[in-house]
């Protein structure tokens, strides 16, 4: 899950920069993220912005909504830095911690002051301030205090010590090509990353267990390093094994191309070579080739492997014994040939829970489409007239819908004949991500009826403004 914050294509995904991403599509082929419409038969209720694609991709939720199915324990955790007011964009966070809250899971609400200082500039007072208004939204949008937790990154001890072994699993190369460090970042914006991949595995501290993580696709890059420190910070390593020496993933799935096709109960290291020089010859390379020729008549079996990673000496002896059935022992590996993979990483958890370790479990995420600003472009904060506060009168509310661009043509007469851009619209956006809260048929009807030439301008704006009004006003009251 490594790898570098910008791809081949210069769609960069930078958590503290403003650039918005044109094509989601290349997130999926150049940082491994994917579709969340794969996933979604598999969620048990899921919610709106699910079924109406805002949480557009992920990385292993699976587990999340196999979890939530089963009713087995599972985390989530979100959090922002309190750098300015809320706005509508950070509702769509809330909300998504307050779904899974109500879907049975333990959430965790964090205050990102640490980065707020470090990367943002702001004072403490100032980060004070953002915070109280911050913490009223998410009480208002239903996060439930008694059963979830809410800190702040400079007051959790525990957070903290957790941030400091990590770093020592974390260097500079890396945090430069994730992030484009260079010698002028501070040192205190590198220690925020490390908080943050400390927030991340912080549900996990008590117990490891499922946790997904609601972010923008910009802040990606902090998902695949987290997932990496998690992997890395693992006593044992498990890994799908067919003879004595180490392979890579590639490496693997040829030497299981040739153990497949070749049909012998005694195959041999040297069998698979030739197998693979015949059929594979590109795909094998100078790698694997050189491996299986150097193993000679060794029998291919698969089986699993325990990689020693971080273990001490006490914990793989108790490895190796908790083991049942036939293994292999060697130095710095075991083989089993009796357990299959996932009762492999269920007995190499245990055993590192066992002696001090932390089993943590790879995070999982899910990414939202970023809200286009209601002048066009990307909502931003620092641009009053892109985006709706939470804390705006509704009255501005209203006026701010009222004055928004629209995905209209021209003239009225172009829009009947030739429908509007709803898919291009920051109005129908309001509609699709706020505006018809659980009423999929509403946010369906306005989209028909605008693409079709029913629905004009003028009067879905009226419409949009109002609602607006109505959300704010009534969010101001609970707060």
């Amino acid at each position: 899950d490594g790898g570098s914050a910008a791809g081949a294509d210069d769609v960069t995904l930078d958590p503290w920069g403003s650039a918005s991403v044109d094509d989601y599509r290349k997130l999926f082929e150049q940082f491994g993220i994917e579709a969340f419409d794969d996933v979604l038969p598999q969620v048990p209720n899921p919610h709106y912005l699910m079924r109406r694609g805002v949480v557009f991709g992920h990385r292993d939720y699976g587990p999340i909504a196999d979890a939530m199915a089963n009713d087995d324990p599972f985390a989530v955790l979100s959090g922002w830095m309190p750098t300015g007011d809320p706005h509508i964009g950070h509702k769509l966070m809330i909300e998504e911690i307050v779904y899974h809250q109500q879907q049975g899971g333990d959430a965790y609400a964090l205050v990102a002051d640490l980065e707020a200082n470090s990367a943002r500039g702001l004072s403490w007072a100032e980060i004070d301030r953002h915070t109280e208004e911050y913490l009223l939204s998410l009480l208002a949008l239903g996060f439930d205090p008694e059963e979830g937790e809410i800190y702040r990154q400079s007051g959790n001890e525990r957070l903290q010590n957790l941030a400091f072994e990590l770093g020592a699993e974390a260097n500079f190369s890396e945090m430069q090509a994730l992030y484009g460090f260079d010698g002028e970042t501070n040192i205190s914006h590198m220690q925020s990353v490390v908080t943050q991949m400390a927030d991340i595995l912080y549900p996990q501290l008590d117990e490891p267990k499922p946790t997904v993580i609601p972010v923008g696709p910009d802040q990606d890059p902090h998902m695949r390093f987290a997932r990496d420190l998690a992997d890395r910070t693992r006593y044992f390593g498990v890994t799908e094994a067919y003879a004595s020496f180490e392979a890579d993933p590639a490496e693997r799935v040829l030497i299981r191309a040739a153990y497949d096709a070749i049909d012998d109960d005694d195959i041999r290291c040297e069998d698979a070579a030739d197998y693979l020089r015949e059929h594979h010859a590109d795909e094998a390379g100078t790698s694997v080739l050189p491996k299986l020729d150097n193993a000679g008549k060794e029998p291919i079996r698969p089986r699993v492997r325990f990689l020693d990673r971080n273990a001490t000496d006490e914990a793989f002896e108790a490895l190796i014994d908790a083991i049942d059935g036939e293994k292999r022992v060697f130095e710095g590996h075991v083989d089993t040939f009796d357990l299959d993979a996932d009762a492999a990483e269920e007995l190499a958890r245990e055993v590192e829970l066992g002696h001090g370790g932390y089993g943590f479990i790879a995070p999982s995420s899910i990414y939202n489409r970023f809200m286009t600003g209601l002048t066009g472009g990307k909502m931003s904060s620092s641009i009053p007239a892109s985006h709706i506060s939470l804390l705006d009168d509704p009255e501005d509310g209203y006026d701010k819908v009222k004055s928004a661009t629209t995905g209209g043509r021209t003239s009225a007469k172009e829009q009947r004949e030739l429908g509007g851009k709803a898919d291009e619209c920051p109005v129908y956006e309001l509609y699709t991500y706020l505006l018809a809260g659980e009423d999929d048929e509403f946010a369906t009807e306005v989209y028909e009826e605008c693409v079709g030439g029913e629905r004009l301008c003028g009067g879905c704006k009226e419409q949009a403004a109002e609602l607006m009004a109505e959300f704010l006003e009534d969010h101001q009251e609970k707060r």
